[in-house]
């Protein structure tokens, strides 16, 4: 055992030198910002000016004891042999804690700390030093000089160490904060350059636990399904399973928007902690007082997020949160614009396919009913069921509610049900993902999508089959639905107005339809008149579609004759309004004057209109009046058959295959009824019965 020495005086030459390496020693020190070099440095150069045979480090955030021996000592040996007692009881811990430092100038003496007393003696170190390594602003832990000399360390040399260790503080706090201030940089420069969330806070989370030293970070959002708060992104290489379902402590942050450094008890009253777990701090994530999700950092050692450190992770958590609420309004403005696109490329199809007459023509009493009751339910939400024969002008009717509406300002989209294949109307009306069906090469949005807060027209809702019927009913209970090949749910705020000219309530009575859809469209129904029920509306209409038509066309007409007008007027209109406007455009391009020149002959007439009802005697009507409708009949299914072919009479495919009658047989009645072929058209010299 060395003997005891007393404490020496160090010369005027000595504390020159001193004071001199430690000049030296500071012009080191900021060249050498990484702890690890910092270190060996030290070690080195405070060698030829004090004397020492081991010094040690005590880092408390990474709660870890570094040791460095001179030689003749095995560093890594001695290392061990001092290592694995428990930090409480070490000095290191307690200069730290207090703050103050700590000579022991014999370790056979009756003092504290007796493990490590104990273990250095058997190593022949006989004193030691014990100094805080700390700034005005920060605790950053401690040094230990050790030395096989008793009394190795006067007040002159704990004077001189205590300089060094503020200097080495110093430089530590300023590498420190550099290499945050490096990391706060590095990721404001992702926020603006990466768009993809999920990479840029993967990035973002491993830097943070590699610079803190930490065993786990990761970030929690909410669920765009159901809002539940899951795992977004987690870097724990230590964690061999890592569930999506977040602990209940998170949840707690999320709900409350109150950071929280978790204690023991907390953590161990947590289900979902994983026990590798012994410290977590959790901070929310917000951006305009609205909380986007939480950050978080994790270790398995107790107390390992000090308090030094929470200002800086919650610095993090600000940009963090900044970060996703650029990723969401990236990510919105996506979906407007691609909403937008659809929604264009949707209207500019409406458009081209548009008559450009959309008033609602007529003043009959019929009409003025339908009109009263779109006043009255235009401006409530209502769903409205639209029924008539084809051809009444139903979509007039739905778009009529529309303007009248409040929804007036947003999108009035329709959609044909009967003009969709069945394996595709479901994608029209909900649209699917990418991938969701062969041929789904890209995202496609649904009319209902493209409707929220507007309007949604569907005609022929008697076509939607059976087994869409509850996706339909449930948009319009919950107003949610999902897309193709997507789990996510979507909500939608469209007003439906559906329109029909089938007999729904038979069609669900017949288990063709579902009585409670049926029941759900049936809220306000609206039933539009056929033609023949507004013949008073006739002439108006008439002569709505002549201005019509002759602009679009370049045409001048300005008379209707009366025979003519009284003939439209007589005529049943199977087709109602849509029958009537193509035998006006017909009519107009065929005019070669002012005079409009219409086709009668095409027109089958109206029985009770033109020959009047069955007398009350039961007696029928006049031989001559009947004879003269059964050769306009023929005639007429004549002239369709030969206009068909193209004037061909004979053959597979000729006139007389189609009317199911020889070849002379149907010369016979065409000379009989004044039919005859010229070289370019089918001439009928009959007068047509009007």
């Amino acid at each position: 055992m060395p003997a005891v020495n007393e404490q020496k005086t160090v010369t005027s030459n000595e504390a020159g030198a001193r004071y001199e390496a430690l000049v030296r020693f500071a012009e080191i020190i900021r060249s050498l910002p990484e702890e690890k070099d910092l270190f060996q440095t030290i070690a080195g150069e405070l060698h030829q000016v004090v004397p020492f045979d081991g010094l040690s480090q005590f880092n408390p955030a990474a709660n870890w004891v570094r040791w460095h021996f001179l030689e003749p000592y095995n560093s890594e040996f001695e290392a061990f042999a001092v290592s694995g007692i428990p930090k409480e009881e070490t000095v290191a811990w307690w200069v730290y804690l207090n703050q103050q430092p700590m000579s022991i100038q014999c370790v056979d003496c009756e003092m504290p700390f007796p493990q490590v007393l104990k273990r250095l003696s058997r190593l022949g170190l006989r004193s030691l030093c014990a100094l805080p390594l700390s700034t005005a602003h920060r605790k950053l832990g401690s040094l230990v000089f050790v030395s096989h000399l008793d009394n190795a360390y006067s007040t002159e040399d704990q004077r001189f160490l205590s300089l060094v260790a503020d200097q080495i503080a110093v430089a530590m706090d300023d590498a420190r904060a550099q290499r945050r201030l490096k990391l706060l940089l590095d990721i404001t420069n992702r926020l603006v350059t990466k768009l993809e969330l999920h990479d840029l806070l993967r990035e973002i989370v491993g830097s943070i636990r590699e610079l803190m030293g930490y065993e786990g970070a990761g970030v929690a959002l909410p669920d765009g399904d159901d809002g539940e708060v899951r795992r977004y992104v987690v870097d724990a290489p230590d964690l061999q399973t890592k569930s999506e379902h977040v602990p209940d402590l998170v949840k707690t942050v999320f709900r409350t928007g109150r950071p929280l450094n978790a204690s023991k008890e907390e953590l161990a009253a947590d289900p979902r902690v994983p026990k590798e777990r012994n410290s977590l701090c959790l901070y929310p994530l917000i951006s305009r007082d609205r909380v986007l999700g939480v950050f978080g950092v994790s270790s398995s050692r107790e107390n390992a997020i000090i308090d030094d450190d929470l200002t800086f992770l919650g610095e993090v958590a600000n940009r963090i949160a900044l970060a996703v609420e650029n990723a969401l309004a990236y990510k919105q403005i996506s979906e407007l614009k691609d909403q937008l696109a659809q929604e264009n490329v949707y209207l500019e199809s409406e458009i081209r396919s548009e008559l450009h007459f959309e008033d609602i023509v007529g003043n009959s009493e019929p009409l003025r009913r339908v009109l009263k009751e779109i006043e009255t339910v235009a401006p409530a939400d209502s769903t409205v069921l639209i029924y008539g024969e084809t051809g009444t002008g139903k979509e007039l009717i739905a778009r009529a509610l529309h303007n009248l509406s409040s929804r007036m300002s947003n999108a009035f989209v329709k959609l044909n049900c009967a003009a969709i294949p069945t394996g595709l109307l479901e994608s029209e009306l909900f649209g699917h993902e990418k991938g969701a069906f062969t041929g789904a090469i890209m995202q496609r949005v649904g009319r209902f999508e493209l409707a929220s807060r507007g309007t949604i027209f569907l005609d022929e809702v008697g076509e939607i089959p059976l087994e869409l019927q509850p996706k339909l009913l449930r948009v319009l209970q919950e107003r949610e639905f999902e897309r193709l090949g997507s789990t996510r749910t979507l909500r939608t705020d469209a007003r439906l107005i559906a329109a029909t000219n089938r007999d729904l309530k038979a069609m669900a009575e017949e288990q063709k339809f579902r009585s409670d859809l049926y029941y759900r469209l049936n809220v306000f129904p609206i039933r539009v008149p056929s033609l023949r029920e507004r013949k008073e509306d006739i002439p108006l209409l008439v002569r709505h579609f002549v201005k019509e038509f002759s602009r679009r066309n370049q045409r001048v007409i300005d008379t209707i004759p009366s025979e003519t007008m009284q003939a439209l007027i007589r005529y049943h209109w199977p087709g109602n309004i849509r029958e009537l406007q193509n035998v006006i455009e017909r009519a107009v391009l065929i005019s070669k004057g002012p005079v409009l020149n219409v086709s009668l002959a095409e027109l089958k007439p109206d029985l009770s209109a033109a020959y009047g009802p069955s007398p009350a005697n039961g007696k029928s009507v006049s031989h001559e009046n009947l004879q003269d409708m059964v050769e306009w009949t023929e005639r007429n299914q004549i002239l369709r058959a030969l206009e068909e072919t193209n004037g061909v009479v004979a053959g597979p495919n000729g006139a007389a295959a189609r009317l199911g009658v020889k070849r002379s047989t149907l010369q016979h009645k065409m000379r009989k009824l004044g039919i005859r072929l010229s070289r370019t058209a089918v001439e009928d010299r009959v007068p047509t019965l009007q």
